[in-house]
């Protein structure tokens, strides 16, 4: 199973692959690290990042997306245009999963991953989506065995 995690960030959705198969994780290589809204109230460049996000997709075969849910009101609240880059990614085919950062940092102290981020060749920027495809997997991987 190929999993992306997605953390969003403004304008800006960063990704991380992350698959699972057998018994081991794998971070395959990916052409893109983010994508980026360039003007939120044209319709055609939301269009532009729903095709790119979801043509990567395709391309990488990825099986599910996994968000990092963001709150709703008070003082952690998304902003507006993290919403709309949201949607355009839920407007896809492939199933998309939201996760709190709460679940993400108890699924990781329960089952760290066994190897240290630096090792992995990703950028610093990259590590909340890793970790939340991680936690998901991990979660998924889990609730199969009980």
């Amino acid at each position: 199973m190929r999993v992306c995690g997605v953390e969003l960030k403004g304008s800006e959705a960063v990704i991380c692959l992350v698959s699972y198969k057998g018994d081991s994780y794998n971070v395959p290589e990916c052409r893109r690290h983010s994508f980026t809204l360039t003007d939120p109230a044209d319709l055609e460049a939301i269009r532009e990042f729903h095709f790119a996000f979801h043509k990567l997709l395709e391309d990488y075969q990825v099986d599910e997306v996994v968000v990092i849910a963001r709150e709703y009101k008070g003082k952690f609240v998304g902003s507006a245009v993290s919403y709309k880059l949201e949607s355009a990614i839920q407007l896809g085919k492939t199933p998309v999963a939201m996760l709190t950062p709460q679940a993400i940092r108890e699924q990781n102290r329960r089952n760290p991953p066994l190897v240290d981020f630096a090792a992995l060749e990703l950028r610093k920027f990259q590590q909340p989506a890793f970790e939340a495809a991680y936690a998901y997997l991990t979660q998924k991987r889990f609730a199969k065995e009980d």
